[in-house]
């Protein structure tokens, strides 16, 4: 198959799920085109099949906001017909879905029928989507997709809830590549980072307001004071310098390193212990699986899908959203003991495994030739 994937270029989960599902189709065979405004972050290497087309927004003086939607969906066009694409998979309903939508029509003036089928993510849906500027818009560009997934059961329901589906939606849940995490840890790259071998805590995320990284620091602090840690940041957003500041108020900046956006996650997860995420919100819960695929525990809030891939006692824990009191507890209670700590970490990976890219993959390769087939009947 032919196929283009538009998305995100970032670090999101959104982006790095498209990412990862194309270089899989890729090597199983097909054609991929990704399109996007840049290359996507985890799109790096020379990968057989693999397809950039950068999509370029002029800018002119009578615009205050340049036209992206406008210039994907012409770039999409350009792709599609001189590249002889078969089906588009939009990722993130704004404006991704609509572009699609706007590029369908303008090639049906032309003879050519081009499906398209949307993946929900989250935040399209939770936040963004239900803005009233963007909802109308949102609903119909869902509706006029040929098929629609979701990330998890949670997620769906979230949007036949808020939004007028007409539709049915498939969900298709994100996926790791459990090979791929399942790395041994560096030695000297753990000792730079614990030198008298302490646990090793981390959190990665894109440090928006809902991501809650201040409840990260207070778990940390409450587990600093029983068992001897250290706490690796991992990514980048406006909510950086409020964990900052809150690390140095309690005296614990020392113990806290801010490492930045990072690409090779699986090396940084080798050496961790537990991962947080104490999100008020995640459609899913990709850096939870990841860590999981990695061998390592996970303590979260039972915030949106992340019920559906951690197992309560067994993987890590769940907390309610701001039960910074409850977490520190959990991450205590798996942390202070090496037996019991070793035990959540083989449970943990073996729980990964059910979301492995082997297993994910092929159900959108059929979701894909079930779109194609219904066109060409």
């Amino acid at each position: 198959m032919r196929i283009g994937i538009v998305c995100y270029p970032t670090f999101g989960g959104s982006g790095v799920l498209a990412t990862e599902l194309g270089k899989a189709l890729a090597q199983l065979g097909h054609q991929v085109h990704f399109i996007t405004y840049q290359q996507p972050v985890r799109l790096n290497g020379f990968i057989p099949n693999i397809f950039y087309h950068e999509v370029q927004v002029p800018t002119y003086p009578l615009f205050d906001y340049p036209p992206y939607e406008t210039a994907l969906a012409s770039t999409m066009v350009d792709v599609i017909k001189n590249n002889h694409l078969q089906l588009l998979h939009v990722h993130y309903a704004i404006p991704h879905a609509s572009a699609a939508y706007m590029a369908k029509k303008i090639l049906e003036q032309e003879g050519i029928h081009i499906p398209f089928i949307t993946t929900l993510h989250g935040t399209d849906i939770t936040l963004v989507g239900r803005d009233k500027m963007y909802a109308p818009v949102v609903a119909f560009s869902i509706n006029q997709s040929d098929a629609i997934t979701a990330v998890s059961h949670n997620l769906r329901d979230e949007t036949f809830t808020h939004f007028k589906i007409e539709k049915n939606i498939e969900v298709i849940h994100n996926f790791v590549d459990v090979q791929r995490f399942s790395r041994k840890p560096i030695d000297a790259f753990r000792k730079v980072i614990a030198p008298e071998g302490e646990r090793i805590l981390l959190h990665a995320s894109n440090f928006r307001k809902i991501k809650r990284v201040e409840d990260v620091v207070l778990i940390f602090n409450e587990v600093k004071k029983e068992i001897p840690s250290k706490l690796l940041f991992v990514g980048d957003g406006p909510e950086r310098g409020t964990a900052e500041e809150l690390s140095r108020k309690l005296g614990i900046c020392d113990d806290i390193r801010f490492v930045g956006k990072q690409e090779q996650m699986e090396d940084i997860l080798a050496i961790a212990d537990l991962f947080l995420l104490t999100s008020e919100y995640e459609s899913f819960g990709l850096a939870a699986l990841e860590a999981m695929a990695s061998g390592v525990p996970v303590i979260s809030t039972n915030a949106g899908g992340l019920p559906e891939i951690m197992i309560q006692g067994v993987t890590g824990y769940m907390g309610n959203v701001g039960d910074v009191d409850t977490m520190s507890k959990q991450a205590i209670d798996i942390l202070k003991d090496d037996d019991r700590l070793q035990q959540f970490k083989a449970n943990a990976f073996e729980q990964a495994k059910a979301f492995d890219i082997s297993s994910i993959v092929p159900m959108y390769v059929k979701l894909y030739e079930e779109v194609l087939s219904s066109v060409m009947v």
